[in-house]
This record gives structure tokens, C-alpha cells and sequence, in this order.
């Protein structure tokens, strides 16, 4: 424990520490000197500028990108204009106004609506944009009095708006959308002097100011009250102000730095200094304070109040004494046993336990970590009613974040930063820095669902892998195949079209034959102009819609002749199409059968366009052109129907014309119903024999037409015209349907001996129909008899009777 606490500073009532977090990988000959640098929070990569303002036709800076511990991930030549600050955000520009505008200085800030730039600019204005995501800038009011640039600001975050807090000399100006307004700072002593520095905290909660006299004033940026004021006895500006504080801190403070010292600040009044070699650059974290050198990087921290019960000299706090349980344990000392029977005495094991686990979330060295796991472990033994939940999850999150702590890797993360950046961010990270291995191993290690995790990182894998030159095509599908295979959540169609936007169209197509969804395959193989292939894919998937849209798109990029040859090599395409055609595009289908030479359906076409046209002569034009293709398709069937239908259409025409009877597009059936009910029964004698109609359909329609019309005479002159193919017995019925029982007297004796039962019962005579019935001795017309006596024909019945039983 003492070696732990060796590197302990007190504070006030708290302690800070500095940690080496790397030895830098990189070889920088000069040094941070002359140099622009930048470093992304959560322990991010760092952005290096080299001799920024140096700038000659021959010569370009060079901007580099390291990793967190100095390993090069990029590195190219910087080609616009001079650059007046370096900060991390999204890729954007601020657009035209700002680039005709001279930039004096800028600052990139994080807020909660995302993250944001603030510059000013050669007419001492302030312009801000809140969120480059949404870039809307804006033009802040003018300060009174300003010629130039101020001689220090920053960006606030207060009462959910972004201002911009300034100093000209000894005066204070807050910025908002609307105005300025001059501001003090409460309890700054007479004496302080002009403003030369400010900081914000990493959560905009906290400001810290530092006068030409040295005095260091510290309070909430809202600037309603004051937490301390410090004279740091340095009267020369720091090149650095950045505020150490971590989340429920006991002691915040301010860390400055000069060119060889390095001082902590407390709001209680007390500093440590450290002295430094080297030209450092501070990055200012959540919970503490990256110093950034060119041989190394150290982390300096307010230690964590678990951290400082359990390893302070003397300590007896429970998790103090667990962990030296467990030490004793270890050496199978007794005194292990006294150790745990204290705090058994206290009922503090379980929070011996937490206090162990909670610690070794905030150690940075992998085996201060173990010490603690164990005797935590080692001290859940002696508990029944112990939750494993926080002991497993964090073993799992610290030898995660051991992991990416790696020097190889480069990300030196907090346990306080990692739950708060997730998981997923952490992996977002990890796949942009290209480690997919160590992606695709953490999320199986955690068990994160393959679409947020495995599935992920071969998707972005993928993506970056089609771009690699050096590669052939079918290396890099034989590849994909094998790591992505069925991976739940990833697109082979969105991997090919990042191939395609490659440039490797080939290989794209390669990609293409993995997707399972075919709805997915054609959209792309459309874009890149092999239509044909798209459409055999859209065929072979079975979904019309998805064939109706690669029709169309052909269609469109087509000329008609290739068109129609494309759609000939493929049946189901060209079967859709025309029936797309039969409901929207008639002449369109036309051209597809003369192609086609299929006279057969163009003859069909003829007649169905022929119902189309109002006048005859267009009308019969048409079916004359159809009976020409039936021909041409030897359709001898089709061909006479269609020419009776001709003839039909003059006779109707010539009756129309004589008779005005109006038979114009009526069947044939139909034109005799008109004919006879009009009485002209020639006419319609002549349409029987012409059209052959059958015998029997034309005595319906005329036995019919005659009942309806109430022609007995007529009817009964037809009826002894010859034999009736149809029979008496229907006379009969269509005499009584009319309720003329007279007139169907005069049939039921023609009736057959077979209908002979039904005729008599249709007019009502039992009589006749039982004596029928009896001389056939037929049962079932007995019985139907039977049926239709009632208890007032019991001579009848009797008489019927007798005759079933004679018959037996």
C-alpha cells in the first residue's frame, strides 16, 4: 500500500495523483514546439500541426494523427489556408461568409445540442454555430469598445443557451443572441488586475480566471457566487489553464502550466507543483487531466474517495481491512481471521466487498486491480446474501478497458469515462481504428446481440475491405463469404454498393450473389447499368412487383426494339408486361405481338380493341384484320366465329336502318329475343337458319317470346308447325306460368307418357295424373300424387292405393 500512495499529493482534504498512462510511441525530433495540437476527450487520438506558421510555395505543414499513445494512424500534407486553432469534430464548413471573413481566433466546444465552433473574426465579431450537425450560424452582437480580438473567452453553457464569455482588459462581457452585457466577477479583490486566461470546466458547471497579477479566481459559470480566489505569485500568463475535477469531487482545482511547471490549484487555497523537462499540452478530461509530453502522457487525477479510505496509511475502513484479510490470506497467516471477525463485529463486510470492487473500477494498474477483485472474492465468500451482478460486471468492464489500454491500441480510458461514453461508442471507436478483432472478441465477450455488436463490426469491415487495391475480386468475395457468411444484421447488398462506389463493378456483382433478398440485389444491379442480370434476379425471386419495376426502368432506358428482345429471353418478364399492357398501354401490346409474330393474341387483340371503337365500319375493319391473323395462326374456329360475328353486325345494322329496332352490338341470342318480341318472326326465322342456331334453343325463345306477348293462337299454330324438339310438356309450363290454364289443357294430351304425370299435376288435375300414373304403374309418380292429395280426395287416395298394392 505505501507504493501505491507514493505518488499521492495532498489538496486540501483530498489527495491527487499522476499516473504514467504511456511511454509515446512517436519520434518527434523538436519536440511540441512550434507545433498546433489537439487531442479528442475520452482519451481520443491527437492531432498534431507541425510549424503551423511556417508556410512556403515549398513547403506544406504536415498534419498528423497518433493514436493516444503516440502509434501513427495518418499523416498527410495540410493544403488550405493558415490555421489559427485545431479541434475535433465531424467534417463541415462554415460556409462562404466565414472564409471571405478574416478568422482571428476559433474554439471548438462541446454542448448538449451537439458539438459546436465559435470564431471571431477580422472585424472583431463573433460568429457561432451550436451544432455543426445542423449548421445554422450566428452572428453575435457587437462589444463595445473591441478592436480586435479579445484578450481571452470562452464558450458557456447557461440557462440552455451557448454564450460567449469575454474579457477586454479589467471589463467582462457575456454574449447571447441578443445582446451584451457587462458582467463582474463576485468577491474578485480590488487588487486583481486585468483578465489574461479563463477556463471552463468539462461540464460548463465551473469557470476558472486568472489576472495579471496572478490572483486565480474560481466560482460556478453562472457567475452568481464565488468558491475561491488564490494568488498563484505568478505574474507571467500560463500557456495552459484547464480545470482537474471528477464527478462528486471533494476538492476541484485549476491546473496551470508554464514552460517548466506545472501547478495544481485548489479552491482551498492549497497547490502542488510539479516540475517539468519538456513542453507539455493539457487535455482536459471528465474526471481529471491528460499532460500530453513528447516522451510520455500521464494522467493526473483528484484520487477517488473509495481509493483513499482503502489505501491510506492507517486506514480502517472496510474495505481497507478486507484487503489486508486477504494479503494475510494469502501468506495462510491467522491474523486473516481477526481481520474478517472486526468486520463481521461491524456488519460492514458487504460494504467491504462494494468498497474493493468500486476501487478497482478506478485503478489503472492491472494488478492493484487484481488485489482488490480478490479480496473483493475473497470476502463474498463469507456473505449468503451477496449480489454477484457488480463483481462479474466489473471484472468484464476492466478487462475490457485493460484491453484498449493497450500502448497497441491506445485508448487510455477511465472506468469513470467508459460508463460514460457506453459501450457502444467504445466499440464505434475500436471499428473506425480498424481493430476488428479486438470488436469482434469484445462483443462476444460481453454478449452484446449480434446486430449492435458482431454484426456491426464485419459490416464495417467489409466496407473497408472491398477498398483495398491490392486485393482481386474474387480474393475479396472468397473472403467475405467466409468471415461474413449468414452474420444476422449484414447487408451483402450495402457491402456491394460500397464496391461499386469503389469503382469495382466486378466485384460488386461477386458480392451481389451472397444477398439473400433479392428485393435488395436489383435496386443496385440497376444502378450500375447490368439491367439484364437485374431482371433474371427480379424473375427468379417470384415477386411480380419487383418485375414490374425492372420493366419499367427497361422501358425507359431502352430503345422499344431492345427492349422487346430482352423481354423475349425471359417468358415470365414478357407475360407480366403484357398483361400490364392489356390494362394501361393496348398499343403497346400490339407492337409486343407483331414482334412476337404471334398472330394468334394480335388477332385477339383485334377483336378485343374492335368493342372499343363506336362506329361499325372501324368496328368490322378490326375483326376483318382479326380473321386475317386467325388465319395466319391456322384458328378455323376463331376465324368463322369471328366472321359470323361480322355478319351478325351487318344484319343488325341493315334491321337498324329498315326497322330502327336498335340490334346493333346485341348477341345473337339477344338479337332473337328482339326480333321476336318486336313480332317479326321472319327476320328471326332467318337469323336460325343462317347462324344455325340450334332447334331447340330458337322453340325456347320463341315458345317464350310468344307467352310473354299473350299470342295463343300464335303459339298454337307454332306448336303444330312440326314435331316440338323441346317436347309439350314446356308449352304447358309456359301457359301456366302466364296463368293460363285454358290454353295449357290443349298441350298436356301431346305431352309424352313419361312427362304425361307432371303435365297433369302443372295444371292442377289429380285425376288425370293419378289415372297416368296408375297405367304406367310407376311407384314414384303414385307416390308424387300421393303427395299432392289432400285429406278431402280420400276416394283418391284410397283408389291410388289400392293400385300400389296391386302392383306388389
Amino acid at each position: 500500500m505505501t507504493f501505491i500512495t507514493a505518488n499521492w499529493n495532498p489538496l486540501g482534504e483530498a489527495f491527487y495523483r499522476k499516473s504514467e498512462l504511456y511511454e509515446m510511441c512517436w519520434n518527434l525530433r523538436d519536440g511540441l514546439r512550434d507545433c498546433l495540437v489537439a487531442a479528442a476527450p475520452y482519451g481520443g487520438p491527437i492531432a498534431l500541426l507541425r510549424e503551423p506558421v511556417r508556410r512556403s510555395p515549398s513547403s506544406r505543414p504536415q498534419l498528423e494523427i497518433y493514436s493516444a499513445s503516440g502509434v501513427s494512424i495518418a499523416s498527410f500534407p495540410w493544403k488550405s489556408g493558415p490555421v489559427v486553432h485545431l479541434g475535433w469534430t465531424r467534417h463541415f464548413s462554415m460556409g462562404q461568409e466565414v472564409v471571405q471573413s478574416q478568422v482571428l481566433e476559433a474554439k471548438v466546444f462541446h454542448s448538449p445540442y451537439g458539438t459546436g465552433v465559435a470564431i471571431v473574426t477580422g472585424s472583431s465579431r463573433f460568429i457561432m454555430a451550436t451544432n455543426i450537425d445542423d449548421l445554422k450560424l450566428r452572428r453575435l452582437p457587437e462589444v463595445p469598445g473591441l478592436q480586435g480580438k479579445p484578450s481571452c473567452w470562452v464558450v458557456l453553457n447557461q440557462d440552455r443557451q451557448t454564450k460567449v464569455l469575454l474579457s477586454t482588459g479589467s471589463e467582462l462581457y457575456i454574449l447571447d443572441n441578443t445582446s451584451c452585457t457587462a458582467v463582474s466577477l463576485p468577491g474578485l479583490a480590488p487588487q486583481g488586475g486585468s483578465i489574461v486566461h479563463m477556463s471552463v470546466s468539462f461540464s460548463y458547471k465551473y469557470l476558472a480566471v486568472l489576472t495579471d497579477s496572478g490572483h486565480l479566481w474560481t466560482g460556478p459559470s453562472h457567475l452568481q457566487d464565488k468558491m475561491s480566489e488564490v494568488d498563484t505569485k505568478k505574474l507571467t500568463p500560463p500557456k495552459q489553464m484547464v480545470w482537474c475535477r471528477r464527478p462528486k469531487s471533494q476538492q476541484p482545482s485549476v491546473v496551470l502550466m508554464w514552460d517548466r511547471l506545472l501547478m495544481v490549484v485548489g479552491v482551498c487555497q492549497d497547490t502542488i507543483q510539479f516540475p517539468t523537462e519538456d513542453q507539455c499540452v493539457l487535455v482536459g478530461e471528465m474526471d481529471g487531466v491528460r499532460i500530453i509530453s513528447s516522451t510520455n502522457q500521464e494522467l493526473l487525477q483528484e484520487v477517488p474517495l473509495v481509493c483513499q479510505e482503502i489505501f491510506k496509511i492507517a486506514s480502517m475502513a472496510p474495505g481497507a481491512l478486507l484487503l489486508e484479510a486477504h494479503r494475510e490470506y494469502e501468506k495462510s497467516s491467522q491474523k486473516a481471521d481477526e481481520y474478517l471477525r472486526e468486520i463481521k463485529e461491524q456488519s460492514m463486510l458487504g460494504e467491504a466487498v462494494s468498497q474493493c470492487i468500486e476501487a478497482a473500477g478506478h485503478e489503472y494498474d492491472p494488478n492493484t486491480q487484481k488485489s482488490l477483485m480478490r479480496a473483493a472474492s475473497f470476502g463474498k465468500c463469507f456473505l449468503t446474501d451477496f449480489s454477484p451482478g457488480q463483481f462479474v460486471t466489473t471484472c468484464r468492464e476492466l478487462r475490457v478497458l485493460n484491453s484498449v489500454r493497450e500502448s497497441s491500441v491506445g485508448l487510455p480510458l477511465t472506468h469513470t469515462q467508459f460508463k460514460q461514453m457506453t459501450l457502444q461508442v467504445l466499440i464505434d471507436r475500436l471499428v473506425y481504428r480498424q481493430f476488428y478483432p479486438l470488436a469482434i472478441e469484445m462483443c462476444r465477450y460481453l454478449k452484446i446481440p449480434d446486430y449492435q455488436g458482431v454484426s456491426r463490426v464485419l459490416k464495417h469491415w467489409a466496407s473497408c475491405k472491398v477498398q483495398q487495391k491490392d486485393l482481386s475480386d474474387e480474393a475479396i468475395a472468397r473472403a467475405m463469404c467466409a468471415k461474413v457468411g449468414d452474420s444476422p444484421g449484414v447487408s451483402y447488398s450495402d457491402i456491394a454498393a460500397k464496391a461499386y462506389e469503389c469503382g469495382r463493378t466486378e466485384l460488386a456483382i461477386k458480392l451481389l450473389d451472397f444477398e439473400a433478398r433479392s428485393g435488395e440485389q436489383v435496386p443496385l444491379l440497376l444502378k450500375m447499368k447490368r439491367s439484364q442480370l437485374a431482371l433474371s434476379k427480379a424473375v427468379e425471386s417470384g415477386d411480380t412487383d419487383l418485375v414490374y419495376t425492372v420493366v419499367t426502368y427497361l422501358k425507359n432506358e431502352m430503345n422499344r426494339g431492345d427492349f422487346f428482345m430482352t423481354l423475349r429471353n425471359q417468358p415470365v418478364a414478357l407475360s407480366l408486361y403484357r398483361q400490364f399492357c392489356k390494362l394501361q398501354e393496348q398499343e403497346t401490346l400490339k407492337d409486343l405481338y407483331n414482334q412476337d409474330d404471334d398472330h394468334k393474341e394480335l388477332a385477339n387483340y383485334y377483336v378485343t380493341a374492335s368493342y372499343r371503337e363506336k362506329r361499325l365500319e372501324s368496328r368490322l375493319s378490326l375483326l376483318q384484320s382479326a380473321v386475317d391473323e386467325y388465319n395466319k395462326a391456322k384458328n378455323e374456329f376463331s376465324a368463322k366465329a369471328t366472321e359470323e360475328e361480322m355478319r351478325l353486325l351487318r344484319f343488325q345494322r341493315k334491321l337498324d336502318d329498315e326497322k330502327g329496332a336498335g340490334l346493333l352490338e346485341l348477341s345473337l341470342q339477344a338479337t332473337m329475343e328482339a326480333l321476336l318480341a318486336l313480332g317479326l318472326y321472319k327476320q328471326a326465322e332467318q337469323l336460325y337458319r343462317d347462324f344455325r342456331v340450334p332447334d331447340k334453343r330458337y322453340w325456347w325463345l320463341k315458345l317464350k317470346s310468344l307467352a310473354e306477348k299473350e299470342e295463343w293462337d300464335e303459339l298454337e299454330k307454332f306448336s303444330k308447325s312440326k314435331k316440338s324438339p323441346i317436347g309439350y310438356l314446356a308449352f304447358v309450363e309456359v301457359c301456366m306460368k302466364s296463368n293460363n290454364k285454358y290454353e295449357a289443357k290443349k298441350y298436356v294430351s301431346k305431352v309424352t307418357p313419361e312427362q304425361r304425370v307432371k303435365a297433369h299435376l302443372a295444371i292442377s288435375d289429380l285425376d288425370g295424373a293419378a289415372d297416368a300414373a296408375i297405367e304406367r304403374k310407376n311407384d314414384s309418380e303414385i307416390a308424387t300424387v300421393l303427395s299432392r292429395c289432400s285429406a278431402a280426395d280420400r276416394l283418391l287416395i284410397e283408389r291410388l292405393n289400392r293400385a300400389s298394392t296391386a302392383k306388389k
